[in-house]
């Protein structure tokens, strides 16, 4: 059966709709960055995922070509996560989506390297004449972060973002968002395909103790 990320580390991708507190270990991502309307329908948000999702499933099938990786082991592939930020920080204004920067990112074992992720971008630039040149290898290791589950539509997250601050003030930590760490969100249901109020988006604010 193959590796499955989400199952396997419920404590990372499956919190309750009440804030918890995790350390977050280092992490190894594909991830393209840029800035503006992630709903646009051409806009680089769409173009980046469009980037992301063939790079990671070009990675997931390598078993099945001549290319190997050491330690090599089947799984599923992670789901879409992006971290987001303005230039004044706030992300508790969600209504100029134009102002947003933003990585969005796909997890990789730790067994994928950044050799293999090129090996990746070249095989879906020859197979399937996809721009995947900006994509980028790197690890991020976020530490301690409040998170939540927040279902429901994307622009109703404040709600839940309130309860995270909360949280964090009733247990003596700060919020601690900078240009190292970043509001992160990880998306466990496709807009495509579910009922707008029923979707499943893990929020994620990283914190210290308050001394």
């Amino acid at each position: 059966m193959a590796f499955d990320y989400k199952k396997e580390y419920k404590n990372l991708y499956m919190p309750k709709t009440t804030p918890v507190i995790v350390d977050v270990p280092e992490i190894s991502y594909i991830a393209v960055s840029g800035r503006g309307n992630p709903n646009e329908a051409d806009g680089e948000y769409q173009k980046a995922i469009g980037m992301l999702y063939p790079v990671a499933y070009t990675l997931k099938m390598s078993h099945k070509t001549d290319y190997r990786m050491e330690g090599f082991f089947e799984y599923v592939v992670p789901p879409l996560e992006s971290l987001w930020w303005t230039e004044n920080a706030n992300m508790n204004d969600f209504t100029d989506k134009s102002a947003f920067n933003w990585i969005a990112m796909i997890r990789v074992p730790d067994f994928v390297k950044a050799d293999d992720v090129e090996w990746a971008k070249r095989e879906v630039i020859k197979k399937k004449h996809i721009d995947c040149v900006p994509l980028r290898f790197f690890s991020l290791q976020e530490g301690l972060c409040a998170q939540i589950m927040h279902i429901g539509p994307y622009d109703t997250e404040p709600t839940s973002l309130a309860a995270i601050d909360r949280f964090i003030q009733s247990k003596s930590y700060l919020t601690d968002i900078s240009k190292e760490r970043r509001h992160h969100e990880i998306y466990l249901s496709d807009p495509r395909k579910c009922n707008p109020d029923k979707m499943k988006t893990v929020l994620r604010i990283p914190i210290v103790k308050l001394i």
